[in-house]
């Protein structure tokens, strides 16, 4: 079927709506769209937390993949409904439904505290995004297909980026996009980081479609310029928080471990629906039966474990007390890094297990890359310019990293030494030497928006 014959056919009598807190109403036209939010897999983003590790600092960021989800689809709906209003002939209709359900379901893949399981068991989300809408298996695969039996493919093919409409993808990914327009706001809104927050109604003003791709009116650089600002806030002050980051720096470890064991056999107690992991032979199905809940009851059974390792770095994870941290440059500092982590590992501590580095970095807006499409501003007579060369404020952000490399070791070793009579005296004391003598090694500030 046609799927502006669908659509038609498919319009609910009486839209539904979700009351949520960043939009006011999120709007539900199309049954389909209300079947795919049915769906047990969509249903899982709500045991998946936005924010993983983030949530332990800024203590409101209970928000879920689901609500992230819902908003995207949201912004993504009135944008659509714009162009079809204002630029019917330079939008085309029928990619209407293609785009609000890609919009939808583009995190539906997404795992317990997202990035740190995907590094450590070598997942990714956005293929398992993919591999979800295109499944047999699946409740959202058999959704789509009331479509057509191809549309599951056009969907994902927006997740991939290979859809052969422009104006699609960049509305779902590009460098200003629906789905960072919502979790900028929704994920400022929950941490109370007011900093996070830029006009959106203005910049869903603005936006508008044009032959290869999306860009935005000129009068309206101002909102856009403002976007990129409050995405550069939110990296530097909630998304690389150094005690966010020491909480997955903790988890990673405690994984690790946990893997280790499993492979020598003598993990215990055991966990099955992570074996297909530690084993690394998931299934889709293993994959899906796992959230944030399963991860959690997991540590919590690790606590108690006889492996002493496995218990401490669990018991830290769950009580909140994650490895601290202190900057160094990477070009620099390889040497004293390596030493820094050989004084904890002469201790009880096994060097491996409770020492880690960790690199953050962004950029806030790239305009250099040829990778990544540029944010286009379109003047009246339709002639188009690169955001950076308007912007000087962009133009200074843009083009360089932001962000900073850390080592993570056990929070004794940066406290002050008269409360450690049960330390080693003369590791510590080399430790702290290292730290304050070499200016290149500074110890974490305290950022007084969060809990520490």
């Amino acid at each position: 079927m046609h799927p502006l014959s669908f659509e038609e056919s498919d319009r609910l009598p009486i839209e539904k709506v979700f009351r949520d807190p960043v939009h006011d109403y999120i709007h539900i036209r199309h049954k389909l769209i209300l079947d795919l939010i049915d769906t047990k897999e969509f249903q899982r983003l709500r045991r998946i937390k936005q924010l993983g590790t983030a949530q332990y600092i800024f203590h409101g960021a209970e928000h879920s993949r689901f609500s992230h989800s819902l908003g995207v689809y949201e912004i993504t709906r009135k944008i659509v409904d714009m162009f079809e209003r204002n630029y019917p002939e330079e939008w085309d209709a029928s990619m209407r439904l293609v785009t609000l359900c890609a919009a939808l379901l583009h995190d539906v893949g997404h795992g317990p505290f997202s990035h740190t399981f995907e590094k450590l068991f070598g997942t990714d989300h956005e293929e398992i995004t993919t591999d979800i809408i295109l499944s047999d298996e699946t409740e959202i695969n058999a959704v789509l297909k009331r479509v057509s039996l191809d549309f599951p493919n056009q969907v994902a093919s927006v997740i991939t980026k290979q859809h052969t409409n422009p104006q699609v993808v960049q509305l779902i990914s590009s460098q200003i996009d629906a789905d960072r327009m919502d979790y900028l706001q929704r994920d400022a809104f929950f941490t109370g980081a007011t900093y996070g927050a830029f006009d959106l109604s203005r910049i869903l003003r603005v936006i508008r479609p044009y032959e290869g791709g999306i860009a935005f009116q000129y009068q309206g650089m101002h909102a856009v310029e403002d976007y990129v600002v409050s995405r550069f806030q939110m990296y530097m002050q909630v998304y690389f928080h150094p005690v966010s980051r020491g909480m997955e720096v903790t988890l990673d470890r405690l994984l690790y471990r946990a893997k280790q064991l499993y492979q020598q056999d003598n993990l215990y107690p055991t966990f099955p629906l992570l074996d297909p992991f530690f084993n690394e032979t998931p299934t889709l199905t293993d994959y899906l039966n796992l959230d944030d809940g399963v991860l959690l009851t997991a540590i919590i059974q690790w606590c108690d474990s006889k492996d002493a390792y496995l218990s401490e770095l669990s018991n830290m994870f769950l009580n909140r007390k994650p490895l601290k941290s202190v900057t160094y440059q990477k070009d620099q500092d390889e040497d004293l890094v390596e030493t820094l982590r050989s004084i904890v590992g002469k201790l009880t501590y096994d060097k491996d297990l409770f020492t880690m580095t960790h690199s953050s970095s962004d950029l806030p807006y790239d305009y250099k890359l040829k990778s990544k499409t540029p944010i286009l501003l379109m003047h009246p007579d339709g002639t188009l310019v690169e955001l950076s060369e308007a912007s000087p404020v962009v133009r200074t952000l843009g083009g360089r990293l932001q962000g900073d490399d850390r080592l993570f070791v056990p929070k004794e070793f940066l406290e002050d030494k008269q409360t450690h009579i049960n330390m080693f005296q003369d590791e510590y004391d080399d430790f702290q030497r290292y730290i304050l003598n070499g200016a290149i090694i500074r110890p974490t500030p305290i950022d007084e928006g969060a809990d520490e």
